[in-house]
């Protein structure tokens, strides 16, 4: 039960925290914003966190549970020093109901998020597909890359590594080469990522497909994140980012089955090139989400806006 409440609080927070960025930084601040709020997230969940939880544990059953607890508090004190009122005012009632359908149907009638939406679900069907057999390819002396425990370990830490890297960087990629070039190239290293254990058992090799891999899927997740942000109005964001959340969340378990599944059928490596080659086929996907579109729906919103505001007047 108490790990039933952990994970729905968790959910709550993470669509929260998405939702909320929007009226606290201006819109042209939100891919660095959204960066940073990565970084800070990847860095205390990958590299403080599970030493952190170790030194704990080797303290005492007390000091194991005393101090999350603390920390806790210590997060809802940082959200009350938080100046504002991040309430969207509502001047009709509703139901529960009816705001759910009312953020599907946002989300599904947006050609762009829609399109967004399949497209993650997609990837993380074939990532989740790549990583629940790949304990099986690495670890082991009778698996293809022989690795122990701890360098089985330090190797899912290159994606880690990665993601913070990708989260400080993405900002100056999209003012290089913009979102949609952005985008394409985190599609080609997620590629990368679950495909490259079909060609190699080399570790080194994989260790930096998967850093590269993981700089790319927070590229992604800083673009369309941000670009949700921009074209969404604050009154629907909690519900469609809640929405688009449920299909890149909810397609993991899916995708995760099905790698067991086929591992069973066709052999490792051989859903490793499967899963690679779905998420180069995503790639079709960009003949729709194209900086051209993405620019129109941000005036598109930001005109919306402005005649809301008027009309509040």
């Amino acid at each position: 039960m108490v790990a039933l409440s952990i994970g729905v609080a968790e959910t709550i927070y993470d669509t929260s925290a998405q939702s909320i960025v929007p009226q606290v930084v201006n819109r042209d601040q939100l891919p660095r914003a959204n960066g940073r709020l990565y970084a800070a997230e990847l860095a205390a969940n990958e590299f403080i966190g599970p030493p952190l939880a170790g030194f704990l544990a080797a303290a005492g059953a007390v000091f194991a549970f005393a101090a999350p607890a603390a920390l806790w508090a210590v997060a809802i004190a940082a959200l009350l020093l938080v100046r504002g009122n991040f309430k969207i005012e509502r001047t009709e009632r509703s139901t529960l109901r009816a705001d759910i359908a009312e953020g599907l149907r946002f989300l599904w009638q947006n050609r762009l998020l829609r399109t967004l939406a399949v497209m993650v679900g997609v990837f993380n069907t074939a990532s989740s597909a790549a990583m629940a057999i790949f304990v099986l390819f690495a670890v082991g002396r009778g698996s293809a890359m022989g690795l122990s425990q701890q360098a089985f370990g330090l190797l899912l830490a290159s994606t880690a590594a990665g993601s913070v890297i990708g989260s400080f960087a993405t900002e100056r990629l999209i003012k290089l080469v913009g979102r949609a070039w952005s985008l394409e190239l985190s599609l080609a290293t997620g590629a990368l990522f679950v495909g490259l254990p079909a060609l190699t058992a080399d570790p080194v090799l994989i260790g930096i497909g998967f850093f590269v891999g993981g700089a790319g899927l927070i590229a992604w997740n800083v673009v369309t994140v941000s670009l949700r942000q921009r074209i969404t109005p604050d009154r629907l964001l909690g519900r469609v980012n809640s929405c688009y959340r449920l299909v890149a969340w909810g397609t993991m378990p899916l995708g995760a089955a099905a790698g067991g599944l086929l591992g069973e059928l066709i052999g490792l490596r051989a859903v490793f090139a499967v899963m690679a080659v779905l998420v180069l086929v995503e790639l079709i996907g960009m003949l729709i989400v194209t900086d051209r579109r993405m620019d129109a729906a941000e005036r598109e919103a930001d005109q919306l806006a402005v005649k809301m505001a008027k009309a509040g007047e």
